[in-house]
């Protein structure tokens, strides 16, 4: 009875796993880049939900700002001052680039936001991303 095993046999089993590795790489990286852009256009989504939300149950006016780093909805106490409810992390924070940054929204108390609202935001890392379409009514997309 033999015990163990070759160098012969485990340079086959290194190698075909070796091999396996280097075919799992690249669906690993894609799966990657789309969470990473997917979890950006979330938060872009959300934070419009929540400005929204806010704007429409309280019946004030929100000023929702959108950076790169980071993500403020405020609400106006005054035309002078504003006091923020919601702070968080942008979509760098998923290590995605967005284009259509740095931009501020305005929601009326209605909820539907005030002026130029409409754009697009487009998520984006390696070769994933994520269209995320504003329309002037405050209805968001994600493509």
């Amino acid at each position: 009875m033999r015990r163990g095993t070759t160098l012969l046999e485990l340079t086959i089993a290194l190698v075909i796993a070796g091999i396996a590795l280097a075919m799992a790489v690249p669906a690993i990286r894609a799966l990657r880049d789309r969470l990473s852009a997917d979890g950006a256009s979330a938060l872009v989504v959300s934070a419009h939900a929540r400005a929204r939300m806010i704007a429409a149950v309280e019946g004030r006016v929100v000023l929702l700002s959108l950076w790169a780093d980071s993500i403020v909805v405020a609400v106006v106490e005054s035309p002078a001052d504003t006091v923020s409810r919601w702070r968080g992390p942008g979509p760098a924070s998923h290590q995605a680039s967005m284009t259509g940054l740095p931009r501020q929204i305005v929601f009326g108390t209605n909820g539907i936001p005030l002026g130029f609202a409409n754009a697009t935001y487009v998520a984006s890392r390696g070769g994933a991303r994520r269209q995320v379409v504003v329309s002037r009514y405050g209805r968001v997309r994600v493509f």
